[in-house]
């Protein structure tokens, strides 16, 4: 017979013992209702997969520039500016020329804005908040610049983002601009306009009979006489009148020549380098950012959207 003594000590053992089986078991990963010790070692669970964090959806876009997308937000926050623009205006524009427009000025300005970034040109940020600053006290303060960002589509972020855009394009264009020079040749010419073809026919047979250039000239315009001043290449709006004013030789006139502003007899008076006036050298300066764009747009990687 064990004694009362024994038992409890080793009733005290036992359960000392069972608690350092579970806590083998459970460390071992085997549920409590395990059979023995002696069981076969556990199977262990395949690791659970971390699930990949989701893929971003892609912002809406209409066109990639060179890799740059160009949003859907801001396509359509500068579309309603300019719509806005042409009604106050009083101009009628449909919405696909309205698209056409402001698409084609959109990637323009992401062709300039990337090539002065080539050009070393910086816009800071504080360069960038100084512009917002003084934006805001135009419009009358930064609540009131909030609002017009907010009624144009815009949020903070894409403001700044255009905004950033608009003056690294515009720090471009001036450059274009400064390398046209402020002399070139040009032609000293004349005009006979009229505004049928039988009149202009009529005084092209007088000069080939021997009228007066300047006379005729006077005749059909009393006020400026004809006089179209010193004009270099680019100046005049139809391609087919500056390819004949350019063939002309010094003293002698032109064929008819009919364009959307009527039927013209040019005489070129002089051929010289000459200074270009204000008017001519704003109409020389477009061409060449106009040309510049041209050649950009064929060496870049330009996606419209479908």
């Amino acid at each position: 017979m064990f004694s009362h003594t024994y038992l409890k000590k080793n009733s005290d053992v036992l359960r000392h013992l069972r608690s350092l089986l579970m806590i083998f078991i459970l460390a071992l990963g085997v549920g409590a209702c395990a059979p023995s010790l002696a069981s076969s070692t556990p199977t262990l669970q395949p690791p659970t997969a971390t699930p990949l964090p989701p893929t971003a959806t892609p912002v809406p876009s209409v066109a990639s520039v060179n890799g740059v997308d160009i949003t859907a937000a801001e396509f359509q926050a500068e579309l309603d500016r300019y719509k806005s623009a042409q009604t106050a205006l009083g101009i009628t524009i449909t919405d696909e020329e309205a698209n056409k427009v402001v698409l084609e000025d959109m990637i323009s300005q992401v062709l300039l804005a990337q090539a002065a970034r080539e050009a070393n040109f910086n816009l800071t940020e504080s360069d960038l908040q100084s512009r917002v600053d003084a934006l805001a006290a135009d419009i009358g303060g930064a609540e009131a610049l909030l609002a017009w960002q907010s009624s144009h589509g815009y949020d903070d972020v894409s403001f700044r983002t255009a905004l950033k855009r608009a003056a690294e394009a515009a720090w471009m264009r001036d450059k274009i601009i400064a390398d046209v020079p402020t002399s070139m040749e040009q032609i000293h010419l004349r005009q006979i306009l009229t505004y049928n073809e039988a009149d202009a026919r009529n005084a092209l047979e007088q000069l080939n009979n021997g009228a007066d250039f300047n006379e005729l000239a006077a005749f059909y315009d009393s006020i400026t006489l004809g006089e179209l001043g010193w004009v270099p290449r680019g100046y005049l709006l139809d391609a087919k009148a500056e390819e004949a004013v350019f063939a002309l030789q010094t003293g002698l006139y032109s064929d008819v020549i009919a364009t959307d502003a009527g039927f013209h007899i040019f005489k070129a008076l002089d051929r010289a380098e000459h200074v270009l006036t204000p008017d001519a050298l704003l109409v020389v300066q477009e061409m060449a950012v106009k040309n510049w764009l041209v050649d950009k747009r064929s060496q870049s990687d330009i996606i419209l959207a479908p």
